[in-house]
């Protein structure tokens, strides 16, 4: 653990050094439906220096790297899918296993557009918003930049992003305000914790100012050059005559050589700091952040709440799916109920009357004892409208969901998603009734004996699912000649690792050939039949379409 962590704390320290000006303006693309698309020249700039920064040592992209000085290059090379694939294993290891991907330098298009579907369902289940997006549209001759731009900026994010959590550095334990205990700080998104961050070393720096966001606050550099040199190490040669120039592009400049002596001058050049360049801005902090911290451990141990593998999985799926605002931690962002109307809304459209019966914060009283009633009334709402959806809620009040109530609310969270996924199914029934979780067994048995397999499963909590050999088979009885069966273990009693080695590759497998899995391997190889289930739901569903 520690080793990789050192290890990924290098990997952010050398992503990438800005040349020192990039005049550059925006390129308007035209959308569909008259709308108008913004591409910044600085944004794809500073993403293809990260790529390059990040990626050039991997033999399966060294056809395609470097990518030019301004990035212009960056959408062509995405075309045959495994620049996308090798990032979204940088944002989020081991989500692809990489056995599956067609790699070479010249694949069919056959083959790339397989590699850009496994990306886009990996995507998918770290939690990437892809929506409108497909193998198609990602495509270079179809000029839409802004999706490929906004997809690559969400894997650069939660890049950035995963290591700023309390396990990984225990020191963020010193940003509790009075009062506040450790769920508080999960509540916080990355963007909200780096904030305070900034704010807790320049309060150490003998500082009056204050940061609000990462655009006009950030636009004089004196706020970077304070909070480099309280982060730096004492011997790295950090000054701040920056803040003696009276020219902001000066200043700004002046302040990016410090950053360079800390090996953290990366994400913005001089011209996006004085311009407030938002996205770029908070690389940049993120990339300080991840580089040098600079929090003491806590003085006393205490329990570091971890985030559980369904309860990510959950929040994944969720996110994934557009909500608004992204959920951080499930448990303090359904309180209100707003998540939950809105996944209710994707599962049966209309269900929700969001005019009459939901409370929005900006509708929300500004009396605490009235608005703490409407947010219990939406919550009783959520819980109504469940019971309409044929969800089980016995003993589940408005009141758990209000107070976070772990057991419960996971058990809420799951039948949303089982009903997302048997809703999605339904769709494809020609007359629109229901699927019910025995059809789809009914299905995959069909399946399999019709493709002259000797296999079927009795259900999803099956013990034949353990080494994933089921899924599999119905894989290749799908998309002929797709296994790779050199590489699956095959027998009846294999090994722990042999079964979660035909996990992983059963779940990658799965997403190339268009199924939406959000499951995790070990899902399958520990047989959690509710996991399972949405495993071969997902596969029904690709093979309907």
């Amino acid at each position: 653990m520690e080793l990789c962590q050192s290890l990924q704390s290098e990997d952010v320290a050398k992503t990438f050094r800005t040349s020192k000006q990039h005049d550059k303006n925006a390129e308007k693309i035209a959308g569909a439906m008259g709308a108008q698309h913004m591409v910044l020249n600085e944004e794809q700039v500073a993403f293809s220096d990260w790529i390059n920064n990040n990626l050039s040592k991997d033999k399966d992209v060294g056809h395609l790297l470097l990518l030019n000085e301004t990035g212009s290059d960056l959408y062509e090379k995405m075309d045959d899918g495994i620049l996308l694939c090798k990032m979204i294993n940088l944002a989020a290891p081991d989500t692809i296993d990489e056995r599956v991907i067609n790699t070479g330098k010249n694949i069919s298009i056959f083959k790339q557009h397989e590699n850009l579907t496994l990306a886009i369902n990996s995507a998918k289940a770290i939690g990437c918003v892809v929506i409108g997006i497909d193998s198609h549209t990602l495509n270079s001759s179809q000029g839409k930049k802004w999706l490929i731009l906004g997809l690559v900026w969400q894997l650069i994010k939660m890049y950035l992003f995963k290591q700023i959590s309390i396990s990984n550095v225990p020191g963020l334990i010193n940003l509790l305000m009075d009062g506040e205990d450790i769920s508080d700080l999960m509540k916080l998104s990355p963007e909200q914790l780096l904030l305070r961050w900034v704010n807790y070393q320049l309060d150490k720096a003998g500082s009056t100012r204050k940061i609000k966001n990462f655009n006009e606050d950030i636009k004089d550099s004196d706020i970077y050059s304070d909070l480099i040199a309280q982060i730096a190490p004492k011997d790295a040669g950090v000054n701040k005559f920056a803040m003696k120039k009276d020219d902001l592009t000066e200043r700004a400049e002046m302040m990016l050589e410090q950053a360079e002596k800390i090996d953290s001058r990366a994400f913005v050049t001089a011209r996006d700091v004085v311009r407030g360049q938002d996205k770029l801005n908070l690389a940049f902090v993120a990339n300080l952040f991840n580089n040098h911290p600079a929090l003491d451990p806590p003085e006393e141990e205490f329990d570091i709440i971890e985030e559980t593998r369904e309860e990510k999985m959950y929040r994944n799926w969720m996110n994934s799916l557009g909500v608004k605002p992204r959920v951080n931690y499930i448990y303090s962002d359904l309180y209100d109920g707003l998540i939950i109307f809105q996944l209710m809304d994707f599962i049966k459209p209309g269900i929700v009357d969001w005019k009459k019966r939901v409370k929005t914060p900006e509708q929300q009283s500004k009396l605490e004892a009235k608005r703490f009633q409407e947010i219990l009334g939406n919550c009783n709402y959520a819980v109504e409208l469940g019971k309409k959806l044929n969800f089980v809620l016995v003993g589940i009040g408005g009141s758990d969901i209000m107070e976070g109530n772990k057991t419960l609310t996971l058990a809420l969270i799951w039948q949303l998603m089982r009903a997302y996924t048997l809703s999605l199914l339904s769709q494809l029934n020609s007359d629109g009734t229901p699927i019910v979780e025995s059809e789809i067994i009914s299905w995959a048995n069909k399946r399999l004996e019709d493709g002259g397999k000797n296999i079927s499963i009795k259900g999803f909590q099956d013990k034949k699912n353990k080494n994933a050999l089921p899924i599999i088979n119905l894989i290749e009885v799908m998309k002929p000649g797709v296994i790779d069966y050199s590489i699956v273990k095959q027998g009846d009693n294999l090994s722990g690792p042999d079964c979660l080695s035909n996990a992983k590759y059963c779940v990658t497998m799965a997403r190339k050939i268009g199924a939406p899995v959000y499951a995790l391997p070990e899902d399958i190889s520990e047989v959690k039949h509710k996991m399972v289930m949405t495993v071969f739901a997902s596969l029904m569903l690709a093979d309907l379409n």
